[in-house]
């Protein structure tokens, strides 16, 4: 694991909108790393699936804010993810979740849970790479790296599609997909509370011609420069 050269640990924030290519980018920086791993928005998504299935209507502020304090989430190394010791791994990925998410992620005491407890997963595994649409800004603006991947909306729209099909992904299919992320950046970046923005001092990078290689290896060499070390190798 690396460390910083006043020994330590180290944390690395990775931002971005959907279709940015920040879910796989972090897995695999992660990997390359030897650090632990966590989408943010997973939790969200998990506080999003609890409501919807204990019949609290998302957008009841007050409600949703006390079922956020008691829900039991579980991330595991491995993708899984427990809710209430239910496996709700595709369950949080579903229309109804897509639907209700950004109304929940919205909600300031929710934001506010969710943020201590990032914050305490951290601290318990001694750092870690994490991503989400707030980690630099606000869950760690102290992090040794903060990064902000973006995409063209074609590019972001196209990836989205293709992990939803089985197979070619139609050009309506994209059209679709790439309204619904414009609706999805509009609602957040225009939140009230912990917006989707740049951190200050966050590293944009365009992912639209790379691939996922040379963004890994590029974001292992910013974080050896931020950390004091020479670039470390890909795994």
């Amino acid at each position: 694991m690396p460390v910083a050269d006043d020994g330590s640990i180290v944390v690395v924030a990775i931002d971005g909108p959907a279709g940015s290519g920040k879910s796989t980018v972090a897995k695999r920086l992660a990997e390359a790393l030897d650090l632990f791993y966590l989408d943010t928005g997973a939790m969200y998504r998990a506080v999003t699936l609890a409501a919807l299935s204990n019949g609290v209507d998302p957008s009841d502020e007050e409600a949703v804010a006390e079922l956020a304090g008691r829900v039991d989430i579980e991330l595991r190394s491995d993708g899984t993810v427990l809710v209430d010791g239910v496996d709700a791994t595709m369950a949080i990925r579903g229309d109804a979740v897509n639907a209700a998410v950004s109304v929940v992620a919205a909600n300031q005491a929710v934001r506010r849970e969710l943020v201590d407890r990032q914050r305490r997963w951290t601290r318990l595994r001694g750092g870690g790479v994490l991503e989400g649409r707030d980690i630099g800004s606000v869950v760690f603006p102290d992090a040794d790296l903060k990064v902000y991947l973006t995409a063209s909306p074609e590019v972001r729209a196209r990836r989205r599609a293709g992990e939803q099909a089985d197979g070619a992904v139609r050009d309506d299919t994209v059209e679709s997909v790439a309204r619904d992320l414009a609706r999805r950046d509009a609602y957040d970046a225009g939140r009230t509370h912990d917006p989707l923005v740049v951190a200050d001092d966050a590293e944009v990078v365009d992912t639209s011609d790379l691939t996922i290689d040379g963004v890994v290896e590029l974001l292992v060499s910013m974080l050896g420069r931020a950390v004091g070390e020479p670039g470390h190798p890909v795994a």
